[in-house]
């Protein structure tokens, strides 16, 4: 029987260390990004000249910078290299830290925080883990990291708060600057080097495929839609520690609530990307999980006098956030043209950290002028835009990228090879890349005939 899909290839060793390594640096810095969201809120009236305004534009201040530099860093690593640029990065991270560190005014770590955030490695990052994997485990290794990242964002919380406690926000500071540091030996003794340095579409932005992307009118809508999420969540925690505190429970016990609710949305979670994902229904579950939010966000307005309330209502958050980081960055990849995968998710990053700063910022606007509680009213006027925004988008195809290696062939070899590719069954869109050695396909898996498409490969 022919096979209709293409067969699992394993990770080499290099490849191995290469993700291992990588995703350790990656998600080490997103930790340390992460860990004074649930705390920053509670620890930052000893800072001379703290405002509600100021502190939320404290926790989300890194997100301008992250968005600004990350894809220019990234277009720069095609330049000079890979590794000068993620070392660069985490350098100017932990300088950040330090200055953080150092504060003791909240201006100083404003400044602290934007500097974290110009160390922006993630598209620097990805380049580098494709230009050290084979096509054929580039997506696993993707994979890799943003389950990483994941992790990074469940463990900040649950261990956040007992190091405030023993360590204060700026001992919170210190340790980042320690793992931007364990980043570069991570990087100096575990990553490999590439033998060579070449664009990789699928996987890093390329500077003549924004037009496409930023007219795609499915994408900018996930783009938004990740905006949002990302604006709602950096609001809630302006307040959220206050509202945690204020329901009886002690800051160092915060993590009692969150290592419960953490682990929890994880399982909860699952039905409702196999309901998505494999049957059908992704639209639904979008629109349901943005209700769920809005619905919760309501409930942590007038309900957040009562612990149970409280973690009930996080529960539904961290689950819908979970869902969202699973479910939108696929639809992206779905929704993106072949070879433009790593543009689109470019944008669709960037979009993120704008939303984290406007998030910080809207969250420190609003309990300022009108108290904590008109918080959670941002987060709830978010989630009715993202509703709107959600039930008018077309669900794009569910349609596979798949990457075929060519090997070196003369241009004319390359002449036709689209529409002979296009002609096979189950081929969808076909972009031809002789310079790096491959096409680019968007495939229906049901219908690809993928033994006539294996006789186009180089390695057939």
């Amino acid at each position: 029987m022919t096979p209709s899909h293409q067969p699992l290839v394993a990770f080499t060793g290099l490849e191995k260390r290469a993700a291992a390594g990588l995703a350790a640096i990656f998600s080490t810095r997103m930790l340390g990004l992460f860990m004074v969201l649930p705390v920053f809120a509670l620890y930052a009236h000893d800072l001379d000249g703290a405002t509600p305004l100021l502190v939320g534009l404290a926790i989300g201040a890194y997100g301008l910078t992250q968005a600004l530099f990350q894809i220019p860093l990234g277009l720069l690593s095609d330049r000079i290299g890979r590794k000068p640029v993620i070392y660069g990065g985490l350098v100017l991270f932990a300088i950040g830290s330090v200055v953080a560190a150092l504060a003791d005014g909240i201006e100083l770590v404003i400044l602290g925080r934007v500097l974290q955030g110009s160390g922006a490695i993630a598209a620097a990052t990805i380049a580098l883990t494709a230009d050290l994997t084979r096509d054929a485990v580039r997506t696993r290794a993707m994979a890799a990291i943003g389950i990483s990242v994941a992790l990074s964002f469940a463990a900040a919380l649950v261990i956040g708060p007992p190091l405030a406690r023993w360590l204060g926000i700026s001992g919170i500071f210190w340790l980042t600057a320690f793992l931007a540091i364990a980043g570069m030996l991570v990087l100096a003794y575990v990553v490999p080097e590439p033998e060579r340095s070449s664009v990789h579409r699928e996987a890093q932005p390329v500077l003549d495929q924004f037009a496409g992307v930023l007219g795609n009118p499915t994408l900018l809508r996930l783009d938004l839609g990740i905006f949002l999420l990302h604006l709602t969540m950096v609001s809630m925690f302006v307040v959220l520690p206050l509202s945690i505190e204020s329901a009886g429970l002690a800051p160092v016990d915060h993590w009692l609530l969150y290592l419960p609710v953490v682990l929890l949305a994880i399982v909860v979670m699952v039905p409702f990307i196999i309901m998505a994902e494999r049957g059908g229904k992704v639209k639904a579950v979008l629109l349901g999980a943005v209700t769920a939010m809005c619905a919760s966000m309501v409930g942590f307005y007038l309900f957040h006098q009562s612990i149970w309330v409280v973690g009930f209502l996080l529960l539904v958050m961290f689950t819908v956030f979970n869902l969202m980081e699973a479910i939108l960055p696929s639809l992206v990849s779905k929704a993106a043209r072949a070879g433009a995968r790593g543009t689109a998710m470019g944008v669709f990053s960037s979009s993120q950290f704008v939303g984290a700063f406007l998030g910080g910022l809207l969250g420190g606007l609003a309990h300022q002028s009108f108290g904590a509680d008109a918080v959670y009213l941002v987060g709830a006027a978010t989630s009715l835009v993202w509703i709107g925004l959600a039930a008018t988008m077309v669900m794009p195809a569910n349609l596979t990228a798949h990457v075929l290696s060519l090997g070196d062939r003369p241009d004319k070899e390359g002449l036709g090879l689209e529409a002979r590719l296009l002609a096979i069954p189950g081929v969808e869109d076909v972009v031809v890349a002789l310079d790096e050695g491959v096409a680019y396909l968007k495939v229906d898996s049901g219908r690809l005939d993928w033994a006539t498409l294996q006789t186009f490969s180089a390695r057939a």
